[in-house]
């Protein structure tokens, strides 16, 4: 049997369809809502959508976050008749919760969703999003983006480890204290590695299989939350670089004046980004090699590498 015959037996599948959303990974994060109750309209105001295309997880935070505060419960995440022609602005300008999609991929308009089409490795992408922000940092972000399946489990676990590197590097730019960071991820003998790394930066770390992933799929999501990253870490994607060859330029140089700032500050008072741009802050030569370690450990496991 057909990949598309299976779909439409699928009882999540038929739901989507039923309810208006373009894939029946919609129900993923709904389930993992009704477990974390992380989608709180007095808690959640900024949220950031990576690797966002085809779109359902943005149609369940537009629904949850913005359409919903204005239907009685029963019609939660049904489809609404809201127009989506407006532009960013005016969903900007419009919305109390501000809530922004990035993919690589152009994706049909939401109703209430911001979209970006960018890079998640790019800072000017993170610069984008705060922008729209107001210069405040996100309360909530979100990943449900996985590379191509080979098929082959060892390498499919790496290449979307190295999807969800790019997704924290961008998290721990633009995300509050106190923040929460959801993401899929290939459950394997990597996982409880994973899980101790994102320890460094979350107070607690969960990795869950909602029951609307197939059974015999390696899929699985780890939910962050408590965003607490180690004193003075600097994001990767804020490192100075050389634009010449991409690498991390020597902070202990004579020309180390000259480098551009690169950190974002969360101040505790208003929890803003100074200048709605997050290249603002000194970047301590000391700091940075102290998230350098941090980073290595990251995406290696190993302190002393």
């Amino acid at each position: 049997m057909g990949r598309f015959a299976k779909d439409k037996r699928d009882t999540y599948y038929r739901k989507a369809k039923e309810l208006g959303f373009r894939a029946r990974s919609a129900f993923k994060l709904i389930q993992l809502d009704h477990t974390f109750n992380f989608l709180n309209k007095d808690k959640v105001h900024r949220v950031v959508d990576l690797c966002a295309a085809p779109g359902s997880w943005s149609q369940v935070l537009a629904r949850k976050l913005i359409i919903d505060n204005h239907q009685p419960s029963s019609q939660q995440y049904h489809t609404s008749s809201s127009s989506s022609s407006s532009t960013n602005k005016e969903i900007e300008e419009q919305e109390d919760c501000i809530i922004v999609a990035v993919d690589l991929q152009e994706m049909a308009p939401i109703p209430g969703v911001i979209q970006i089409q960018g890079d998640i490795t790019s800072k000017t992408t993170a610069d984008k999003i705060i922008s729209y922000f107001h210069g405040k940092p996100a309360d909530l972000i979100i990943c449900d983006g996985a590379p191509d399946i080979t098929g082959l489990h060892d390498i499919d676990e790496y290449v979307h480890s190295q999807l969800i590197m790019a997704a924290i590097d961008i998290t721990t730019a633009i995300l509050r204290n106190g923040g929460i960071f959801i993401a899929k991820i290939f459950a394997g003998s990597g996982s409880s590695n994973l899980r101790s790394q994102l320890q460094l930066y979350f107070h607690k770390v969960t990795l869950i299989k909602p029951p609307s992933s197939r059974p015999h799929s390696f899929e699985a999501f780890i939910v962050c939350e408590d965003y607490s990253p180690p004193k003075d870490y600097i994001s990767r994607l804020l490192w100075p670089v050389n634009s010449n060859n991409n690498e991390i330029v020597n902070t202990n140089s004579a020309s180390s004046d000259s480098i551009s700032n690169a950190t974002t500050t969360n101040n505790s008072n208003n929890n803003t980004i100074d200048n709605t741009n997050i290249n603002n802050t000194s970047t301590n030569p000391d700091n940075l090699k102290k998230s350098e370690i941090i980073q290595r450990y990251m995406a290696i496991g190993d302190l002393d590498a």
